[in-house]
């Protein structure tokens, strides 16, 4: 048995806190998140869409509605020199300029970057612009990106799923590829610090969405400029990942979380396959500028 095992396991009840909606590349909506979470027995769940708030108030109505419980929450798209990384915003004011101009400008980075990766693959592909919006569902308040351009392969007949896009022409190694432009970690930690939210970096040793991962000096720097926490319990996280990110957060006392990064259809995740507990949800909270729904 590893010393993690000894330590630590994930939590077997609680909270799925990576969640994504029709709002960015999920697909089902806020309401059917709420609806599921509560059918499955979760003690509550968050929204959390890339780089947007648009679908907070849908999901805070059928939170309301189905007496769940809801944090609110967005996945930021960052890097850290040459490592993509997906930092995830709690609890913020969704009304703070900073972060508002911050999403705004990296939704219209996303948005040039795939109509450029549109063209490429449109000389090899029977895919065009106008497909692509067929999979947005929220319109102009969809954050659009790369799954929608899978989606779109798919409903053409190149790919069966959208996984098979991503594991090809979607992929991040294929030819067709353009990096997406985005603010450093440390300008979201300030953004989010002053819009007073808490910050857990999303899936860390995710070793198959980067060649390089954050390294331990890297995540370091990030606590001293206010980290809260890693997201430990992820099924993209293997094994050795997971111990040695437990370890940091021990060693560092981060909160240390788990979530799905459920997408409905969108990828095989299961909702509340991979959970936080509520003392740790509720230091989120305590932590956080708005109140728990």
């Amino acid at each position: 048995m590893t010393r993690l095992a000894l330590a630590a396991a994930p939590p077997k009840s609680g909270w799925d806190i990576h969640c994504h909606t029709v709002y960015s590349d999920g697909t089902q909506t806020p309401a059917s998140l709420v609806e599921l979470s509560r059918h499955i027995g979760l003690h509550g769940a968050s929204i959390s869409d890339h780089d947007t708030t648009s679908g907070w108030a849908d999901a805070e109505a059928a939170a309301r509605e189905e007496g769940m419980r809801l944090l609110r929450g967005t996945e930021i798209t960052a890097c850290d020199g040459p490592v993509s990384v997906h930092m995830l915003a709690y609890q913020y004011n969704p009304n703070d300029r900073h972060t508002s101009d911050l999403f705004a400008r990296t939704r219209q980075a996303r948005l040039k970057r795939t109509k450029a990766m549109v063209a490429r693959l449109g000389e090899d592909y029977p895919i065009s612009w106008q497909s692509v919006l067929e999979q947005v569902h929220e319109g102009e308040r969809t954050t659009i990106g790369r799954p929608h351009i899978a989606d779109a392969l798919v409903a053409a007949g190149v790919y069966r799923t959208r996984s098979e896009a991503f594991a090809d022409a979607v992929s991040a190694t294929s030819k067709y590829y353009i990096p997406t432009p985005s603010p450093t970690t440390h300008e979201v930690l300030a953004a989010v610090a002053a819009a007073g939210g808490v910050v857990i970096i999303a899936h860390p040793g995710a070793v198959n969405r980067n060649v390089t991962l954050l390294s331990d000096s890297q995540i370091e720097t990030l606590i001293e400029e206010g980290l809260d926490g890693l997201e430990v319990w992820h099924r993209d996280n293997p094994p050795q990942q997971r111990e040695r990110l437990y370890a940091i957060a021990q060693a560092h006392q981060l909160l240390v979380t788990g979530g799905s990064d459920w997408h409905g259809a969108g990828k095989p995740n299961h909702l509340g396959e991979n959970l936080t507990d509520d003392e740790t949800v509720a230091e989120i909270v305590r932590r956080g500028a708005i109140s728990l729904v």
